[in-house]
């Protein structure tokens, strides 16, 4: 993890505030097992994934195989029509030899280890590749169990790391080893020393929400972009079929339609199936999934902006679905579907201190906003707290985006020439998430005015704010005229 805010302290405290033992001497590396710690000389002991990895991996050279001869076609065919069934058999068998042997030494050539300051994972059998996960910068260790994984009694461990893009992972450790190594990153993320990170074990977690089936279904058939997608995937192919008198031709044209509709009905429900969402010292879990179950942490620290997000048939029935964006990780939905009330409770969790009851928001002028977007300016409002930037915008389908002060990276002004005409500018902020949260249609005088004092909040939040890392303690509060 990066280090924490100004004003922070970057020493971790133990959950229990117990004294801890001292951290081993620097440049002294030491192997922790997942059930065990203890130095190792000469360097830190590597080990070797679960032998379940050459089976996942021999699939590579597989598809490989399968897109050459598909791309060959009828000369493919050829090829093994000429061959007798001896050497049918015989190529066959060779080819199976050649994935096995490709699985099973990409296997004996990945290791992994850990030493007092970073996770180091060696791959590779002619191109060699390590990498050197620093552990202070770990951002969330997740465990993902696809189903083939999950009937064979192994999981993937997936690692944020700050200031990358992709994942570096480890596929596939045992589910009881998987456990304990999150448990062991996340503790030393913490700043634990090894010895303690080991003995620590997994957090404990308590469960705050939880999505059940039938909610989750609900919140789909009340979806009116579904529904929308529906009306053209049953008339186009009709069209297609009559302009062009050929099924074929129907039939590419309502596959993209279809591939949509399974993505926002089917594939989402997969996905979210059983979403729980726990409480524990290294953040927010959550666990989901009806195939493949994926167990994610969503540390608070590092959230940069949260997103209410309120369909229009949503509305009626308190629903919300929670979306939220995380420095250096890929984790987007905190809640996919929850009452208002419910959703409220766990967004506080990651925004401590933020009430949204209490959020008053105040709409686009109707001078001027009218001219400048016609009907759609009565979607735009701003709020302004102690704690928070938020703004909404959406008639149809209400997005409500909620930034902390601490988390406002810069500030804009921007008016073209139209806006300028009739006295409305638009205020953006950014944050570190590659994210831009934008208050449009504010009164000029309103938006100058807001620029430079969201500005000051912004600098004067950081020296308060949640630190980044894991079960770190807040920073005392400066005293007046510090």
């Amino acid at each position: 993890m990066s280090p924490g805010p100004e004003g922070s302290d970057p020493r971790p405290e133990a959950p229990d505030a117990q004294a801890r033992p001292a951290p081993p001497a620097a440049g002294k590396p030491v192997c922790v097992e997942p059930a065990a710690a203890g130095p190792a000389a000469g360097g830190p002991v590597e080990r070797r994934l679960h032998p379940f990895t050459p089976l996942r991996r021999a699939w590579v050279p597989i598809a490989a195989t399968v897109g050459v001869l598909a791309q060959q076609g009828d000369q493919a065919g050829r090829w093994v029509a000429d061959l007798s069934a001896l050497l049918r058999v015989a190529a066959l068998a060779g080819l199976v030899m050649v994935f096995g042997a490709y699985g099973f030494l990409s296997w004996w050539f990945t290791h992994y280890a850990i030493t007092d300051t970073e996770l180091r994972i060696r791959s590779g059998l002619l191109f060699r590749r390590t990498a050197h996960i620093r552990l202070d910068r770990l951002q969330a260790v997740d465990v993902t169990r696809p189903l083939l994984a999950r009937l064979t009694g192994v999981a993937s461990l997936r690692l944020d790391v700050i200031g990358t893009e992709e994942k570096d992972q480890l596929s596939f450790l045992s589910e009881k080893e998987a456990v304990a190594l999150r448990a062991e990153l996340l503790a030393r993320a913490a700043g634990f020393a090894p010895e303690e990170a080991v003995r620590l074990g997994e957090a404990p977690e308590r469960e705050l929400l939880r999505v059940s089936p039938r909610e989750l279904v609900v919140s789909l058939l009340l979806n009116l972009g579904i529904w929308a997608l529906l009306v053209p995937g049953l008339t186009v192919p009709a069209v297609v079929w009559w302009v062009s008198s050929s099924p074929w031709a129907a039939l590419v044209s309502v596959l993209p339609m279809l591939g949509a509709v399974w993505a926002g009905t089917a594939g989402r429900f997969m996905t979210e199936y059983d979403w729980r969402v726990a409480e524990s010292p290294d953040g927010l879990r959550l666990d989901h999934g009806l195939l493949d179950r994926a167990h994610e942490t969503v540390p608070p620290g590092r959230v940069q902006n949260v997103r209410i997000v309120e369909p229009l048939l949503w509305r009626r029935r308190g629903l919300v679905r929670v979306e939220l964006k995380v420095a250096g990780s890929n984790n987007t939905v905190l809640v996919p579907v929850a009452s208002r009330d419910a959703a409220s409770a766990v967004i506080a969790r990651v925004l401590p201190g933020v009430d949204l009851a209490a959020l008053s928001f105040s709409g686009s002028p109707r001078t001027g906003s009218r001219w400048v977007v016609p009907v759609w300016w009565k979607g735009y409002a701003l709020a302004v707290s102690p704690e928070v930037f938020a703004a909404r915008h959406g008639r149809l389908c209400r997005r409500t985006e909620i930034v902390p002060h601490a988390k406002v990276q810069s500030v804009r002004f921007t008016q073209g020439p139209w806006a300028r005409a009739r006295g409305v500018a638009d205020v953006h902020v950014d944050t570190g998430a590659n994210c831009t949260v934008t208050a449009r249609l504010r009164p000029e005088p309103e938006a100058a005015t807001l620029l430079h004092a969201q500005a000051a909040r912004s600098r004067t939040s950081r020296a308060s704010a949640r630190p980044d890392r894991w079960m770190t303690a807040r920073p005392p509060a400066p005293e007046p005229g510090a």
